[in-house]
């Protein structure tokens, strides 16, 4: 296999489906065993081994972590080749977009935190969603242009959510 396992250095079969907790326990786990601090006497070899090891968990634990990017991952594990410039071929959902982020841009304005936390929790379920639909149909050979197709939506409901949080941060301040 061309790209390093995630799943395999936590001891899971590969799945879109995840128990986060469990996720997180291994990973802060497996962290422990690679932690620098405990290298601080080691070889300088030792502790750029134990360095490179830290990195490696820590980018599979964000990977696995984020449903977007488990998302491509599963796919690129499949041997699709998945240009990281997200370009979405589908009209309906780009209009869905647009106006998604014009009602944000009025939200901002107006300085609206109660309508940005009723935004949030409509982008939570849409992000549920399309994990429930990528879930289902991922690992279908005959689905993988609609699970790529999921993925990319998955992307940019995610960039809205980062895009969401930045502005409640905004509005608190």
């Amino acid at each position: 296999m061309g790209i390093p396992c995630h799943f395999a250095l936590f001891e899971l079969q590969p799945s879109f489906r995840l128990d986060l907790e469990q996720l997180g326990a291994r990973y802060r786990e497996l962290a422990r065993g690679v932690h620098p601090d405990r290298f601080a006497d080691a070889s300088e070899r030792e502790q750029r081994l134990a360095l490179e090891q830290s990195a490696r968990l820590n980018e599979a634990y964000q990977t696995l972590k984020s449903p977007p990017q488990r998302a491509r991952y599963l796919l690129a594990m499949g041997g699709r080749e998945l240009p990281l410039e997200v370009t979405v071929h589908d009209p309906e959902f780009l209009l869905q977009q647009m106006a998604l982020r014009e009602e944000l841009e009025d939200l901002q304005d107006s300085a609206d935190l109660a309508g940005v936390a009723t935004f949030k929790r409509r982008l939570k379920t849409a992000q549920d969603e399309l994990n429930e639909s990528f879930a289902a149909c991922w690992d279908d050979a005959a689905q993988r242009e609609q699970a790529e197709r999921l993925m990319r939506r998955m992307q940019f409901l995610d960039k809205l959510t980062y895009e969401v949080r930045q502005l409640e941060e905004r509005l608190d301040d």
